[in-house]
């Protein structure tokens, strides 16, 4: 059933995406003995920073510093760590506890992953970031070459690459279980659709440092409903951001999508964006959109159209006449929102479905898949995201959510909010990291930083 040629062909397509280097001689990247553990700075330490708060101490790590931009929000995990500094501003807290620090753990808003990344590669600190690592196309690629000219460990933290379901579902795919492929869509929720900002201003809250809470955004008056980051443009990176690690997560690593991005020049490699949504919008983002990519050929891999559906009706339609049934939506029977991100393969012989954090999957028809064994293992596991990067730093294995991977990664999901803001097709070099059909287009996949910030 596994037609071992489709197995060689994908490995011989994505060998060209896998490279490695040596550490550097220096504190952080030094070697660490397995009982010895690493100095850990946490930047952003509420909302999702406090998961990193509650598990430092059980992935082998010390809080040595802590920095949060807000300080009343910052408080409640403050006060798990007594005796760590603690900062407002990254740069500074990198400057007096250098000695200390081994790796930072980086959970802000997405519009200052890049800038605190940046700075704490070049320190020569080994970097964990929260999905979805940038907030611009243009800034991932430059973490990733950062992180390479550093040579420090690295992760994004899309933590279902970890899980064996994940790995287990890219051997499936790689094999040829479900035979040869036929349609591929990804899906979540939808837009907020048209806004406006907020009018007037307001005084700036005591605990609040409200520059560095903008970081390179463009200045403008406090105005609590810009806190409400997930809805703007300026500060964040809608469903193509925020869920797109977790669910695109899985076609981008098994049909070896990364390889593009390592390919010889002389091939030219293309990637074309087509988009279909309710309405341009540039503040916030689109009630709903569904981008297509054609992916060309990779190696002995033929081309392939990968279809994201960001709150689309007609996506929604198209993968439950797949199914045969309603996704759980909230509005599907129970209300448990279940389905409400994920991924369909569709191939000649069967269908993989997995859930939004690829962390489980399922074969179907079941009948024809339920005592279906599938192929050895070939991918290593680790169990945990979080331990596989704490390990990789300690002189273990490279972590599967490298900024090599994960930078092509969220360039290419990405390119969704290029997109939606012009609403044309556009082609992407992902060796050039230049869209070549549309000056404009071009332009956007990096944004002006404001005086005083940069990479």
């Amino acid at each position: 059933m596994f037609r071992q040629h489709h197995r060689r062909r994908f490995l011989q397509a994505i060998g060209a995406g896998a490279s490695f280097w040596v550490l550097r001689d220096s504190r952080s990247a030094r070697a660490y003995h397995a009982n010895q553990k690493l100095g850990a700075a946490l930047v952003g330490v509420s909302g999702r920073g406090s998961w990193f708060v509650q598990i430092a101490p059980r992935i082998g790590t010390d809080v040595v510093a802590m920095c949060d931009v807000n300080q009343r929000r910052a408080a409640e995990s403050y006060a798990k760590f007594p005796h760590a500094p603690k900062f407002q501003d990254f740069r500074q807290m990198l400057a007096e506890c250098d000695k200390q620090i081994d790796a930072v753990f980086v959970s802000t808003p997405d519009n200052t992953h890049a800038v605190i990344c940046a700075a704490a590669m070049r320190a020569g600190k080994h970097v964990y970031c929260e999905k979805p690592l940038t907030h611009d196309v243009a800034e991932a690629r430059a973490l990733r070459q950062i992180a390479r000219q550093q040579a420090v460990v690295t992760q994004m933290g899309n933590q279902g690459t970890a899980t064996e379901a994940f790995r287990r579902a890219v051997e499936l795919i790689r094999a040829g279980a479900i035979g040869a492929i036929q349609e591929i869509h990804v899906w979540n929720g939808g837009g907020t659709g048209p806004r406006k900002p907020p009018e007037g201003s307001q005084s700036v809250p005591e605990e609040l440092n409200w520059d560095l809470w903008l970081g390179p955004a463009a200045d403008r008056p406090f105005h609590s409903q810009w806190l409400r980051w997930h809805g703007w443009r300026d500060f964040a990176t809608g469903n193509a951001g925020n869920w797109g690690p977790h669910c695109g997560n899985l076609p981008f690593k098994a049909f070896g999508i990364d390889s593009l991005w390592f390919a010889d020049p002389a091939t030219q490699p293309k990637i074309r964006v087509h988009v279909e949504m309710s309405e341009t919008e540039r503040i916030g983002f689109p009630r709903w959109s569904s981008i297509r990519y054609q992916v060309p050929a990779r190696g002995a891999l033929p081309p392939i159209e990968i279809h994201h559906h960001h709150g689309a009706p007609e996506g929604r339609q198209r993968i439950e006449q797949h199914l045969g049934r309603r996704l759980d939506w909230g509005d599907a029977g129970q209300r448990k929102w279940k389905e409400h991100g994920g991924c369909l393969i569709v191939g000649a012989e069967g269908m993989l479905q997995s859930t939004e954090h690829n962390s489980s999957f399922s074969l179907l028809p079941e009948d024809k898949f339920r005592d279906f064994q599938g192929p050895p293992r070939t991918l290593p596991r680790s169990g945990s995201h979080e331990r596989e990067f704490t390990a990789a730093c300690q002189g273990g294995p490279r972590p599967m959510s490298n900024f090599d991977y994960a930078g092509p990664l969220v360039e290419f999901l990405l390119l969704a909010n290029v997109a939606t803001q012009f609403g044309e097709t556009l082609e992407f070099d992902p060796l050039a990291c230049r869209i070549t059909n549309h000056d404009e287009a071009n332009a956007a996949l990096s944004r002006p930083y404001r005086n005083g910030w940069t990479l």
